[in-house]
């Protein structure tokens, strides 16, 4: 009779736990250091752990992602807008372009670092590599 030996996976890395520190713009590895040198410019590494940050591919995602959340928010709220209180056109259409611009400005940084926290945790585009920390 053998014995069947099962191994376990260890996940170094949570996903959730690194998208969170991401999100709110911190490094995903320690969640100390800052993840962004200014607006969406990515630091080449981190101030407190060492983690280099220079090889993410976050590219168009995180507009992608922006421009669909702020859609799935702001389209609703427009139809409610415009069927129930039935405002001054230019009114509504001023309303809702600043608060689609404002929304996209406030989550384009987020989800870019939630991206980069993603990229991490599945050690994606030479996150994998050991790093002299």
């Amino acid at each position: 009779m053998s014995q069947s030996v099962t191994t376990a996976i260890v996940d170094d890395r949570p996903m959730w736990p690194a998208m969170k520190k991401g999100y709110l713009r911190r490094c995903p590895h320690c969640g100390e250091g800052a993840l962004f040198d200014g607006y969406l410019k990515v630091n080449t590494a981190c101030s407190e752990c060492g983690e280099e940050f220079y090889h993410h591919r976050a590219d168009d995602g995180p507009a992608y992602l922006t421009i669909v959340l702020v859609g799935k928010i702001l389209g609703p709220l427009l139809y409610v807008a415009f069927t129930k209180y039935r405002p001054d056109p230019v009114m509504l259409s001023v309303l809702f372009s600043v608060a689609a611009v404002a929304m996209s400005l406030y989550f384009l940084p987020r989800l870019k670092g939630a991206l980069i926290g993603v990229q991490w945790s599945r050690r994606m585009h030479g996150f994998g590599r050991v790093s002299a920390r």
